[in-house]
């Protein structure tokens, strides 16, 4: 009997430990280290967008119907203009194969050298500069060969892309993604696309973000409100979300009560069976 006590007591101990509180599936939980101003409000920590090498970037010169520009550049895409715009260049939704196919062919790449090549002003640099950076550069090279103010270049990626990657718990929200915002945070990303289950640990979610220099792996703990401090709060084009899973869940805890219920009942049929047997010998 007395060892019976033990085995009981073991698995009750077991049962609690694996048992999801509230503070592992709470957002944004009150934080001493958040970081606020004088006025009582979290600073945006936006960080700007760099190109790198084999980026795909989106040119649109918008010009009048008849303007020099319209003419200057590839007749391929002047047949696009509306209300008396032309709008060289463009891009379309994805097609769910990953990418944009039409983006891809008619796009501008970021070659090896970190260099974009548009046609009649030749190769600029693009790697490591923003898009912003970029812009006035060529606005400056099309006000050189037409009039200015007669024509606007507009620079862009397809939206923001980014990838989200978990286990087979997750399979419904994993994938790549696009949204066509200027900004958008972690939590506008996840909510997109149905918000994370039990199973996730929201203490561990790693962000992979490519730079000229390299990949840079940033960790974020969603439970916590000083996450919005982090600068990698804010997603950034090609940035890669992946979501762990708790260990308690791999082993059938944690996923909801009545799991954890079963799993608990399944456990101790498996102990009082095992002693049973051995105490019959």
């Amino acid at each position: 009997m007395k060892n019976i006590n033990y085995l009981l007591l073991l698995v009750f101990s077991t049962l609690c430990i694996s048992c999801v509180t509230t503070k592992e599936v709470r957002y944004n939980q009150p934080s001493e280290s958040l970081v606020i101003n004088e006025e009582g409000l979290v600073p945006y920590n936006i960080q700007p967008y760099r190109v790198t090498k084999n980026d795909i970037l989106k040119l649109n010169i918008v010009t009048t119907p008849k303007g020099d520009a319209a003419q200057f550049y590839s007749s391929l895409n002047t047949s696009n203009g509306a209300s008396g715009n032309n709008m060289i260049g463009g891009g379309s939704s994805g097609n769910g194969n990953g990418g944009n196919a039409n983006f891809y062919f008619n796009g501008l790449k970021v070659d090896t050298n970190g260099e974009i090549n548009v046609m009649g002003i030749g190769f600029i640099k693009a790697e490591g500069r923003t898009l912003m950076d970029i812009s006035k550069e060529l606005q400056d090279k099309v006000n050189e060969n037409f009039v200015v103010g007669k024509s606007e270049v507009r620079l862009d990626t397809d939206g923001i892309t980014y990838y989200i990657i978990g286990d087979v718990e997750t399979v419904g929200i994993t994938g790549e993604k696009v949204a066509h915002k200027n900004t958008l945070n972690i939590f506008e990303a996840l909510s997109i696309n149905g918000g994370l289950n039990r199973t996730v640990d929201k203490k561990i979610v790693e962000i992979h973000r490519k730079f000229p220099e390299g990949i840079k792996v940033g960790k974020m703990d969603l439970t916590r409100q000083d996450v919005m401090n982090s600068p990698y709060y804010w997603l950034q084009n090609g940035d890669e979300i992946y979501l762990n899973t708790r260990g308690k869940n791999l082993n059938g805890f944690g996923k909801d009560p009545v799991q954890t219920l079963t799993t608990g009942v399944s456990l101790l049929t498996t102990v009082m069976s095992i002693y049973l047997i051995l105490t019959r010998f």
